[in-house]
């Protein structure tokens, strides 16, 4: 859906780099998820794993070999679920269907529903914010409010 200065093809260009940076990513090729993806200064992070949001992208050699241990093996496809097009941003609603070995855990299902809003700068593209979450196969609202912390289920 392109609006304004931003066309189809950006479009199907962050798409195709949103889906070709998570499979690096999923294999532990942090060099080449980070060719791919430029995160803004004002980067959010809303992890699948919950917990207080994180601002910017640690760039410490000590963080990026840790990040490229923690996924490997992984398989990946992205399922675009709808796009969004605004001024100078876009958001991408995907389902990312991967089967991944996650922090030394076995290679398992790991399919996330995330929110990708990616902002022009200058010629190019920076990821803003990403928001996933492990809930593609749904939860019962009772499990749901366990998770949000009521203590009376």
């Amino acid at each position: 859906m392109a609006q304004g200065s931003i066309t189809d093809s950006d479009i199907a260009g962050l798409v195709r780099r949103s889906a070709d940076a998570n499979a690096a990513l999923m294999c532990g090729d942090v060099d080449g998820y980070l060719a791919l993806v430029q995160h803004a200064p004002d980067y959010t992070l809303m992890a699948p794993f919950g917990g207080a949001p994180t601002r910017g992208f640690d760039m410490s050699s000590g963080y990026l070999a840790a990040l490229a241990h923690f996924f490997r093996a992984g398989t990946t496809d992205l399922e675009l679920v709808q796009a969004y097009a605004s001024g100078d941003m876009v958001v991408l609603v995907v389902i990312e269907r991967q089967c991944v070995a996650v922090g030394g855990l076995p290679a398992q299902d790991w399919s996330l529903r995330v929110t990708l809003v990616w902002r022009r700068d200058g010629a190019g593209w920076q990821l803003v914010h990403r928001h996933a979450d492990p809930l593609v196969k749904g939860i019962s609202l009772e499990r749901a409010a366990a998770l949000a912390g009521d203590p009376s289920v």
